[in-house]
Parts: structure tokens; sequence; C-alpha cells
């Protein structure tokens, strides 16, 4: 067997067990590492889940979405009622700084936009909307605000990861400009490499994660 072949299988393997993904309209191809899920699911929670999913899959060098959202009858919402349940959502998220994220919404893909202190609140926000009836997409223009105190962050992302015993930090080199991190460098896994970014992002100061490490 191929090793697209292979691929192929575990991610479909992999689809199948997520418990919050109905695997049966989704195809996979995989062409050197590089996995393509198509077809069509109910929410657009559930795309996000199978990429998730695929993500994880040993082997995979990165995954193409092109998954179709088809709401139902019972999840489809007009624009206003998508609007006004982000807007809630958003308020009752004490993750999310108040009044700092701005909505809109077209045909039930929603835009976010705005500024926040941290990453954990951009990704807060967009989380409070994927679960949503009726959003087939999201688009999170939220930015960072910069910080004054950028001088030592290549240093507080090393000694980050230094204190996990997931990867080996040896194998990646960080660089900082202002709020703006470049990381590079190899692991084994699509996990380590996103997990080396939600470290870079969890640094004081970072603005913008370019993440450049390689799976092998």
């Amino acid at each position: 067997m191929s090793q697209d072949k292979k691929l192929q299988r575990e991610v479909l393997e992999a689809l199948r067990w997520e418990p919050s993904v109905n695997a049966a309209h989704i195809g996979v191809t995989a062409d050197h590492g590089v996995v393509t899920l198509t077809g069509h699911v109910g929410t657009f929670a559930e795309k996000h889940a199978a990429g998730a999913a695929a993500t994880l899959v040993k082997g995979v060098r990165a995954v193409a979405e092109e998954i179709e959202v088809r709401l139902s009858l019972e999840t489809e919402r007009d624009d206003a009622d998508i609007a006004a349940k982000v807007a809630d959502r958003l308020a009752w998220d004490v993750s999310v700084p108040r009044n700092a994220v701005k909505v809109e919404v077209e045909k039930g893909w929603v835009a976010l936009s705005g500024e926040v202190d941290w990453f954990f609140q951009r990704d807060a926000a967009e989380q409070d909307v994927r679960r949503l009836f009726g959003v087939i997409g999201v688009s999170n223009q939220i930015t960072i605000k910069p910080t004054v105190d950028v001088v030592n962050i290549s240093d507080d992302i090393m000694h980050a990861m230094h204190r996990s015993w997931f990867f080996d930090p040896a194998t990646i080199t960080v660089s900082a400009e202002f709020g703006k991190v470049r990381l590079s460098g190899e692991v084994h896994t699509p996990y380590d490499r996103r997990l080396a970014a939600t470290t870079a992002w969890s640094a004081a100061g970072v603005t913008d994660v370019e993440n450049n490490i390689m799976v092998i």
C-alpha cells in the first residue's frame, strides 16, 4: 500500500473515531502528506472538528478544508438572528473584553474585528461563534494590541518550551521583531507544530506568529 493510500485510510479512521463528526459525507485524498477534505457537514463546528482531527494524524503535513456546510431547515438562521446571538455569546464570555469585538454577518458567514490584549481572548471569541446555529464560516480579523515590553519575547517563549515535555525545543528556533514572532525548525507531528505556535502566542507582547516549523 502506498503512503498516500495509507494516510488516506488513517485520516478516514480518525474522522470516524471523532464523536463530533459524521464522516459519512466526508471524502479524503492525500498527496505527499497534504490531505484534502471534501464533502459536506451539517454545522461549521463539525467542519472545524473534522479539520482538527485530520491534523492530528501522524504523517499529515497540511490539511486543505474544502468541506461545505449545508444547514438543515432546523439549523438555518437569518443574519440578524445570528448577529444577535453572537453579540449575546460574546457579552457572556468572561474571556472576551466587553465591547472589544465587532461583529458582521453576511449569508451566515461571521466576520469578527476589533482589538484585544491577548491571543486567548481572540481565540475565545472565535470559539464562541463556531458552535452557533446558522453559522457557515468565521473570519477572525481581531488584532492583538502591541505592548511596550517586547524585548524579551524570544527568551520568554524558549523558556516556556523548555518547561514542556511534549517536544524537544532544541529543534526549534525563535526570533522576534517587535511583536511578530517567527518559528522555524523541525518537529515530528502536526500536534507539536501547533503546540509550538500556541506556546508562542501565550507570551506577552506577541501580535503575530509566523509558523515555519516543518513536520518530518
